[in-house]
């Protein structure tokens, strides 16, 4: 079996994590290239993970054009995005995306269309799906199990300025469309499809930052197909050097107190006495969902998360945006 001939495109900081996964995963792939508008990052990263043996390129054009991929792993901020995806899938080749996958949602459906058309196989990086905790309320709800769902809520805390782009709102979105959109692709993984969204974001601490054009405080309600409803807030300005995001689920039959993906508390509310199980996992998510990818492309099955569920997610974070810049509920059809 040969080993998936593998490129890193988009050499910052979060890249890192997934170059250590793969040459953990060195049966499976090859790391042959990594690509950078900053050609020394390029380099840097063929120096720390293929010692300096892999190609490097400062745009994906080049890449794609001389090098026979297998994989190729998008690692670009989100106005970093142009026609890579497609021109991936024209070729053949198998695509991990970081969340979120555009900042429009017509440049989202169009790698939707392109990857589909192409028969490519794709994962979007929402790696909490992957956690043990996640995954054990997640075959509960599939087995019905749990019963509907009827509340959930998430919360994302942190205090960060972060990078000059983040704060950015044309360039990141805003942090519901960069950073939380984790927890509402959570709850639509839980949830189901949204029916309408209503969303209040302010930037209450940062009006003197500059460049600071972005919320730092949201509060969000989300309606489902199900009858259900999802709370999820967030806030920029919370403890310095802590980054939090837990959940809470309330089932006809199950709550779960998530303290992350991989650690919960499961109360079988419909039990007499209540029953409790604990579910404390160190699994590392992110290796987990590069391994579905590789495992999709070797037998043909389906990813967790493929590029239909980056689109999905992204959606309804937009739509949250045009709920806060509107003031009124935004409904899907």
């Amino acid at each position: 079996m040969s080993r998936l001939r593998t490129a890193i495109l988009g050499c910052g900081q979060f890249a890192h994590q997934h170059a250590k996964i793969l040459t953990s995963l060195q049966e499976e792939v090859e790391l042959t290239a990594f690509c950078d508008q900053n050609i020394n990052l390029a380099s840097e990263f063929s120096s720390l993970y293929s010692n300096a043996n892999a190609s490097i390129y400062s745009d994906h054009t080049s890449l794609l054009t001389h090098e026979k991929l297998d994989l190729l792993i998008i690692c670009l901020p989100p106005f970093g995005h142009s026609n890579e995806v497609e021109m991936a899938a024209e070729r053949g080749i198998h695509i991990l995306i970081e969340k979120p996958i555009a900042l429009r949602s017509k440049d989202a459906w169009k790698m939707v269309e392109a990857t589909e058309r192409a028969g490519v196989k794709t994962q979007v990086g929402f790696k909490f799906r992957f956690g043990e905790a996640v995954e054990t309320l997640k075959d509960k709800i599939n087995s019905g199990a749990a019963g509907p769902v009827a509340l959930m809520s998430a919360r994302y805390f942190c205090n960060a300025l972060h990078a000059p782009w983040w704060r950015d709102k044309s360039k990141s979105g805003g942090q519901l469309v960069e950073q939380v959109i984790h927890m509402f692709d959570l709850l639509r993984y839980l949830g189901g499809d949204p029916t309408s969204i209503f969303s209040t974001q302010r930037n209450l601490f940062h009006k003197e930052v500059e460049g600071y054009t972005i919320e730092d405080v949201s509060a969000t309600i989300i309606s489902f197909q199900n009858g259900g409803i999802g709370v999820v807030y967030a806030t920029n300005n919370a403890i310095p050097g802590k980054w939090i995001n837990d959940y809470r689920v309330v089932s006809k039959n199950i709550t779960a107190e998530f303290k992350n993906a991989n650690h919960a508390d499961f109360y079988f509310s419909d039990q007499d006495p209540v029953k409790s199980i604990t579910v404390n996992s160190e699994r590392d998510f992110t290796k987990l969902q590069t391994q579905d990818l590789i495992k999709a492309i070797r037998n043909g099955s389906a990813t967790r998360t493929p590029m239909i569920e980056g689109a999905k997610s992204l959606d309804l974070v937009l739509a949250a945006v045009t709920s806060s810049e509107k003031n009124q509920q935004v409904f899907f059809t």
